[in-house]
């Protein structure tokens, strides 16, 4: 009997949900991955060490199928959003501020 090939319903919508908070997310985390499999292949004669190949086997050759395979496999995980420079800059004054309120008063003062 010939092997089951995936389909647009392989990995199921649900199964990638448990593993993504929105479907925003998934499309957005699937595309950028899919691309970053694309050029893998594009770039296999170079020798380029950047690109990470695909990390799971699939039967699929499409590369946003094998994103998806991979995302329901748990070897992709969603990036921490970046930190706006305003935000961070806010957030090392804070931490100046009350490393400098714990100086004049002591540790344990309340």
């Amino acid at each position: 009997m010939s092997e089951r090939r995936a389909s647009l319903t392989e990995p199921r919508i649900e199964n990638l949900l448990e593993r993504e908070d929105s479907k925003f997310t998934l499309v957005t985390l699937a595309a950028t991955r899919a691309r970053e499999i694309n050029d893998y292949y594009n770039h296999l004669g170079e020798g380029l060490g950047k690109i990470v190949p695909p990390q799971v086997t699939s039967v699929s050759r499409k590369p946003l199928s094998i994103a998806l395979e991979e995302i329901e496999a748990g070897k992709i995980v969603k990036a921490d959003p970046p930190v706006p420079e305003a935000e961070a800059e806010a957030d090392a004054v804070a931490a100046d501020e009350t490393e400098s309120v714990e100086a004049v008063d002591g540790p344990d003062a309340g």
